[in-house]
Parts: structure tokens; C-alpha cells; sequence
């Protein structure tokens, strides 16, 4: 039996977290708002665990008398803060040492689904690579976990990154403003600044999770290479040395830093992640540590 994306004590530590974003959407509520409980007329939805500071008034106070445990009560708040969750498949992503990379973004992607589902958001999930996929959208609660779950596990990587079309697909399919969470390791063959500078410019909140592999930041290889395009097929010749290794490097710090100064910029964010922690470490620190979850 193949093992589950996320494993239970891992969701059970995320229900205690919110997706938060910095800009506000006039006449949408989620994120960064303070209340999820303003008044009458809400839709109930789920139960999530009690956990220390919240508020005492949503607990089910009659499920604590039965079964002796804090659960409290969700509500559906609408209109809400369109999440979307656009999730890098070019061959990249799979690059180097087996799938470690794939692997390490749909996990990632699920565990930021399932946050904004016990926080009653609606999760727009959106694969991409040579062109914008249909996608799944899941919301409601937790319960609507598992088809998400198992839809990123479906996932591959495969095919070129076209940053530009997708831009372009996404701002003609999702015309309402919101929190855009894109998960990629930003490498292709075209520049990505500028499609992600148009999708913030339209309106766009902008959470950029550079995912990548240790080697793909520090090459580990010596000698005469013949290099192949994960995505193209070009082969390139390298004689690769410790002054070309740091070379690199330097190179590849300074695209991020370009990355990261753009979604500043913008009025978003921009956290670099290495496959070399775990999921788990990632958002209870890098993420948690610049408040994309708190």
C-alpha cells in the first residue's frame, strides 16, 4: 500500500494554522482577518481540535460532554479570498536524484490545501508546465482532503515550462483577485519575471515557494560533463571545476535574489526551500518564520 501524501500526526499539526496574506480584497474575508466567527446566519461545516487561544464561544461544548475532547465548531464565511495553488510539472521538477523535488512540491502543495481547508477556504489546485491544467478545487473541510490528496499523487512531471502562457491562461480563466500561491523551482528556458510581475500587476497577491535540490543550487559533479536539458533535450559540454561549482552558485543565488526582490516588490513573498528538510521543517519554519502560515 503506497504510503499517504501527509501523514496523520503532520495534518494534525497544520489544523492549528491559517494561511495569511498581506493584501486586502475589498468585500472578501479569510486570511489575515481576525474573526471567523461575525455573526448570524453562518453555514456550519466541520469541526476542527481546540487548540490553546481559540476562542472559547465555537467550542461544541456538547461533543466535549460525550467524548470528553475540545472540538471547535467552523462556519462558512462568504464571500472568501479566492486560494490558488499554481503547482510546477515541467521535467525539472523531477530532475536529478529520483523525484525528491516532485515529490517534495506536492507535498508541500497538499499540506497548504489542507491548512486553507480546515480554515474553510475554498484550494484551487493548478498544475502547469507546457500549458494551465484544469485542476482541482476542493473546500468545505477537512473532509474534502482525501480527492486532493490522491489528485496530487496522480500528478507527473513531464514536459517544458512556459511561464508566459500560463500567465496569460490564468489571468483570462480567474479574473477575481486573490492569494496566489506558485510552487515551481522557477527554471526553464524563458524568464519568469516578467509572466509573474503581469500576474501581480492585474491584482494578484504573490507567495512564490522556490522549491530545489541541493545540487541544483551547489552541482556536486566534477570533470567533463555532457549536461542535458531536462526539459528542452540540449546537451551542453562542461568542464566543471570548483571556481565554475561556485560560479554557479553565485549565479544561482543572485536569479533568486531576483525572484525574491520582485515579489517584494509587488507587495508579496518569496521563500526559498531546499528539498534537504523536510516538509514538515519547512512550514513550521521558513513559511511559519515569514508568516505565510501562522
Amino acid at each position: 500500500m503506497p504510503a499517504a501524501l501527509l501523514d496523520r500526526a503532520f495534518l494534525e499539526r497544520l489544523e492549528r494554522l491559517t494561511i495569511h496574506w498581506l493584501r486586502s480584497f475589498p468585500g472578501l474575508v479569510g486570511g489575515h482577518n481576525t474573526s471567523r466567527f461575525s455573526g448570524a446566519g453562518q453555514e456550519f461545516l466541520d469541526h476542527r481540535h481546540f487548540h490553546h487561544g481559540d476562542d472559547l464561544r465555537a467550542v461544541n461544548w456538547r461533543a466535549y460532554m460525550r467524548l470528553e475532547k475540545l472540538f471547535l465548531k467552523m462556519f462558512q464565511v462568504e464571500p472568501r479570498v479566492p486560494v490558488r495553488i499554481l503547482l510546477d510539472c515541467s521535467a525539472s521538477m523531477a530532475a536529478g536524484e529520483g523525484t525528491a523535488k516532485f515529490d517534495f512540491a506536492r507535498k508541500l502543495a497538499g499540506a497548504m490545501s489542507y491548512v486553507g481547508l480546515v480554515r474553510l477556504e475554498t484550494i484551487h489546485i493548478l498544475p502547469f508546465s507546457e500549458e494551465l491544467a484544469d485542476g482541482h478545487v476542493c473546500g468545505g473541510g477537512r473532509h474534502r482532503f482525501a480527492p486532493a490528496a490522491d489528485y496530487l499523487e496522480s500528478l507527473k512531471a513531464q514536459g517544458q515550462t512556459h511561464f508566459l502562457a500560463m500567465a496569460k491562461e490564468f489571468a483570462a480563466r480567474f479574473p477575481q483577485r486573490g492569494l496566489l500561491i506558485v510552487i515551481s523551482d522557477f527554471l526553464g528556458g524563458e524568464d519568469c519575471g516578467k509572466p509573474l510581475q503581469y500576474l501581480a500587476d492585474i491584482g494578484h497577491e504573490l507567495l512564490l515557494l522556490h522549491t530545489f535540490a541541493p545540487e541544483d543550487r551547489v552541482p556536486p559533479w566534477s570533470g567533463e560533463l555532457d549536461v542535458v536539458d531536462a526539459e528542452s533535450g540540449e546537451h551542453l559540454q562542461l568542464s566543471f571545476e570548483d571556481d565554475v561549482r561556485q560560479l554557479y552558485t553565485e549565479r544561482f543565488d543572485d536569479y533568486a535574489r531576483g525572484l525574491r526582490d520582485l515579489a517584494l516588490r509587488k507587495g508579496g513573498r518569496f521563500i526559498s526551500l531546499s528539498t534537504d528538510i523536510s516538509v514538515e521543517e519547512a512550514v513550521f519554519g521558513p513559511l511559519s518564520q515569514a508568516q505565510a502560515v501562522y
